[in-house]
């Protein structure tokens, strides 16, 4: 099945996610339910996932927008501990070692008003409807 690409969605300006520091969120829809997506920066480039662990599908950030463990190397789920690739999502410590986040497609823009956030949804993840 082939998905639709919808409009963009800016998320935040460009200079606000730092590398290992904290992440954006957004309201989504996912499989038809209530969902959270979220964004970080990783080496320079920015990353974004389904906020759902992969061993049980609970959020990972431990305060709202903390994702990095303390090293800021790799995200960390608050709740059992997974251990993240923050560029890839594959699990690499933690009770689902070798599965992944459902990543979102992400992209740096310039915009008339500098450089910006957007993230691509599709028709399976989305933004929540007003």
């Amino acid at each position: 099945m082939t998905q639709t690409v919808l409009d963009p969605v800016r998320v935040c300006a460009a200079e606000e996610l730092v590398d290992g520091g904290a992440g954006r969120r957004l309201n989504a829809t996912y499989a038809g339910g209530d969902a959270v997506v979220f964004f970080v920066r990783y080496g320079g480039e920015v990353y974004g996932y389904l906020n759902r662990c992969a061993h049980v599908p609970m959020e990972l950030d431990w305060v709202e927008g903390q994702f990095f463990e303390s090293s800021g190397l790799y995200l960390m789920c608050a709740t059992h501990g997974a251990i993240y690739q923050p560029d890839t999502g594959k699990c690499v410590g933690g009770p689902c070692r070798g599965a992944r986040l459902r990543a979102v497609r992400v992209e740096e823009r310039d915009t008339p008003h500098g450089r910006a956030v957007f993230w691509l949804p599709d028709d399976a993840l989305h933004p929540t409807q007003p």
